[in-house]
């Protein structure tokens, strides 16, 4: 039976002021007054003298609060302007934290609007904040990260990159533990300051040398972009922080250290078999593990129909070529015959690096000498001032670039001084070598 009229007209009418309310409601939201500042909290400042930067959300009066995790000088603060004074490298990246902070407070307030009735400077916080959301936690994605690189080891991955990522997680866990007393933090409490307390952390209690903190940094870094690609992280904390690499001179040995140790005579077969196989390296360029990888199956006669090295490189996968030179040569057919195929009786890079010191001692060589080192007076002393263009050197090593290259390869002052000489013999014989200088 259909409804009376005047029973439909009351419903009509009371859904009409029902959805009048609403709406008057959301005009009223849309006219609130929304404003974000920041202010020092001087009354809590540390013994450095820095004070907390405090960020202050305001809807129709109402505030809500909560520290930027920044900290700054009251000297260095401009309370008219809420931000940092002058122009120093401190002050440029403090303000440009705040603006990052200021932008996603908006975006905040901007997303609740149309979803509250009400919108309040509380909830605006807890939503920049995430109170109430989900939390995505930055060591367990890491150690998520880590569990699938661990299963890739031995595969596409090496076992010393797995080991380095694990480091760099127990450096980061200590680090939260120590700065913030707690076991786990939030990926989105993650900002500027958190990553410089963290590089801090590494050089002065860890005592990470400059490139060292760097690659954790970098490791790090890793994880907070997975955290994006996967969209648990909206922003991005090292917008406003740079990773650099210092070049550093890592060594090589000359021809007279290299004569000096392969004419040596050794008392113990241990040393001896270890200067093998790191004179093997010297004229191969090849890394510890890709030797220790060797086998008979990687040797094969080349388009000159004498026998090269082919293999892979653990590290990177790439195809390296090498002809086998005459002492490489000598020293596998000193070890034919191991079992497995294997060319060359290789222990622990461990134990290789600490009998290399022995022999460093014995042979009076003032260098930090390891087995690494091997690569680079391939690259520099081997090849390079024997005039191998550097463009063979980069494919022989393994690089596929060739600025890898050169940080392994150095023109060395004899190789120079021969080039000159080279030089200086071809201008006797030039035109140009004599001119006529006008005064």
């Amino acid at each position: 039976m259909a409804l009376p009229c005047p029973i439909l007209s009351s419903l009509q009418l009371f859904h009409f002021e029902i959805d009048k309310y609403i709406y008057n409601l959301k005009n009223e939201v849309m006219r609130s007054t929304f404003k974000v500042l920041f202010y020092l909290k001087k009354n809590a400042q540390k013994k450095d003298g820095t004070a907390p930067i405090i960020a202050r959300i305001t809807v129709n009066g109402k505030m809500a609060q909560f520290s930027t995790k920044l900290f700054i000088k009251p000297s260095a603060w401009s309370v008219e302007l809420g931000k940092a004074k002058g122009r120093n490298t401190e002050s440029k990246v403090i303000n440009s934290v705040l603006e990052e902070i200021k932008t996603a407070i908006h975006k905040a307030y901007n997303e609740l609007v149309p979803k509250e009735i009400i919108v309040t400077a509380e909830k605006v916080k807890n939503t920049f904040l995430g109170i109430g959301q989900e939390q995505y936690l930055l060591m367990e994605l890491f150690e998520e990260c880590n569990n699938t690189l661990k299963k890739q080891v031995g595969i596409t991955r090496a076992k010393a990159t797995y080991q380095k990522a694990e480091i760099c997680k127990q450096h980061l866990s200590d680090y939260i533990k120590a700065e913030y007393r707690l076991s786990d933090i939030d990926l989105r409490e993650i900002n500027h300051s958190f990553i410089v307390g963290f590089e801090t952390y590494l050089n002065t209690q860890r005592r990470c040398n400059y490139n060292t903190t760097a690659k954790f940094i970098q490791k790090f870094k890793s994880i907070i972009i997975t955290a994006q690609k996967n969209g648990l992280l909206h922003n991005d904390p090292f917008a406003n922080y740079k990773i650099s690499l210092k070049d550093v001179d890592r060594g090589y040995l000359t021809d007279d250290e290299l004569m000096r140790i392969m004419q040596k005579e050794f008392n113990t077969e241990r040393l001896e078999r270890i200067r093998d196989i790191f004179v093997f390296s010297c004229y191969t360029g090849l890394a510890y593990i890709d030797i220790k990888n060797l086998r008979k199956e990687n040797i094969s006669k080349g388009f000159d129909n004498n026998p090269w090295i082919k293999t892979k490189r653990q590290k990177t996968g790439v195809q390296t070529v090498v002809p086998l030179l005459d002492v490489a040569q000598m020293i596998m057919d000193k070890y034919k015959g191991l079992p497995n195929g294997v060319l060359l009786p290789i222990p622990t890079n461990q134990k290789t690096n600490a009998y290399l010191k022995e022999i460093a001692d014995v042979c009076g060589i003032n260098k930090n000498l390891t087995f690494h080192l091997a690569r680079h007076t391939f690259a520099t002393t081997i090849t390079l001032s024997n005039g191998v263009p550097i463009e063979t050197v980069s494919k022989m090593l393994g690089h596929t670039n060739i600025k890898t290259t050169q940080i392994y390869a150095r023109i060395t002052n004899e190789k120079i001084c021969t080039d000159m000489q080279m030089l200086s013999e071809k201008l006797k014989h030039s035109k140009i070598n004599s001119p006529t200088l006008t005064a």
